[in-house]
């Protein structure tokens, strides 16, 4: 099965999201993003993130990944907030390939230096895949985030 890669146009907004879709429900997340959101936000003036597609037929993988900055690293990374292959080609090192791809659309737009991403504490197969590839915990870290409302919250609206 040959695979080729590209990096996603704004006519690829829905099928992006169709596979995204199949990622939250492989890790058995909400998924409330439609195809309207994406084309919005990757789509826009500024664009707030970029993708990767693998692609036979049909897209059997995608990468979306947004800039970083990071002073202790001394440059950009790119931050990959989904990372997904169809399970017909997991084992192949397409999500290697997408990661790489990736990457390297990040190194020619921002001067990327480095990747950073998370991975669920019970994704077990993906946390093997990463620690394969030579990626480490952040040590002393912990993820945080502030939700919807909490945003609403910090801009004074409620």
């Amino acid at each position: 099965m040959q695979v080729s890669l590209r990096v996603a146009e704004q006519r690829d907004a829905e099928r992006i999201n169709t596979a995204l879709r199949r990622l939250s429900d492989d890790l058995n997340d909400e998924h409330t993003a439609r195809a309207a959101d994406l084309e919005n936000v990757g789509w826009a003036d500024m664009p707030g993130f970029r993708a990767v597609l693998a692609e036979t037929d049909e897209i059997v993988g995608v990468a979306l990944y947004s800039p970083v900055f990071s002073t202790t690293r001394g440059g950009a990374g790119i931050f990959v907030s989904d990372l997904w292959a169809a399970p017909k080609v997991r084992g192949r090192r397409l999500g290697a390939r997408l990661l790489s791809a990736a990457l390297a659309d990040g190194v020619e737009l921002w001067g990327a230096n480095f990747i950073k991403l998370s991975v669920y504490d019970d994704s077990l197969n993906a946390r093997r895949f990463y620690d394969q590839l030579g990626f480490e915990p952040l040590e002393g870290q912990i993820e945080l985030i502030l939700d919807k409302a909490g945003c609403a919250a910090l801009k004074g609206e409620v």
